[in-house]
């Protein structure tokens, strides 16, 4: 009785090893394809990096506003009328500033003896500038517009875009005079904007 008793001692110690050492459901067993699917298969958790954890400063998440207003300020309207309006400013001061130098503002051609009024003078600065500022408003509305739109169709930013574009509206600008002067005009601006973009890169 002592050795069945025993028996069924040993049994039972050695059927409770058996479950103690297997696999129970406090303690399963992790396979290697259910680490992989938490990795990189269908259940892997994606997070956006922050860098902060990365070491670097902590951003504040953008909100929607702030989204919309990037998509604007990125589209090719506002580079268009950024570009003119910038243009505009730029092409006022220069002409202004070369209708000053210029010894023959406010002259009269029918009367070159007479010396010119303050009032004839400013006048005529101000036609200057107002010209140049519209030529360059045009200029850099075009060059922006066009330089949006290959970068759009094309998918990359690089000199190459803004050497078509400089092709584009200097071709279109030279074309008013003829064929001649529009492909003179459009090498002469690619150029420009190829020595521009490898200055500034």
């Amino acid at each position: 009785m002592a050795a069945s008793t025993g028996v069924a001692d040993g049994a039972s110690s050695d059927l409770h090893g058996s479950v103690s050492s297997g696999p129970s459901m406090e303690n399963p067993t992790v396979q290697y394809s259910m680490v992989l699917d938490h990795l990189i298969g269908d259940k892997r958790q994606i997070k956006e990096l922050s860098p902060g954890v990365m070491g670097g400063l902590p951003v504040p998440v953008k909100s929607d506003e702030q989204k919309m207003i990037e998509r604007g300020m990125e589209s090719c309207g506002f580079k268009t009328v950024l570009a003119c309006v910038g243009g505009f400013v730029l092409g006022g001061a220069f002409g202004v500033f070369t209708a000053g130098i210029d010894t023959n503002v406010g002259f009269d051609p029918k009367d070159p003896l007479r010396t010119p009024t303050a009032r004839e003078v400013l006048k005529d600065m101000g036609q200057r500038g107002m010209s140049y500022a519209k030529n360059f408003a045009i200029v850099g509305a075009m060059f922006a517009c066009t330089e949006c739109i290959i970068e759009s169709h094309r998918g990359k930013s690089d000199w190459k875009n803004a050497v078509y574009s400089g092709c584009v509206t200097g071709g279109a600008i030279g074309f008013r005079a003829g064929l001649k002067a529009g492909v003179l005009g459009c090498g002469g601006f690619a150029a420009f904007s190829a020595a521009i973009e490898y200055y500034m890169r």
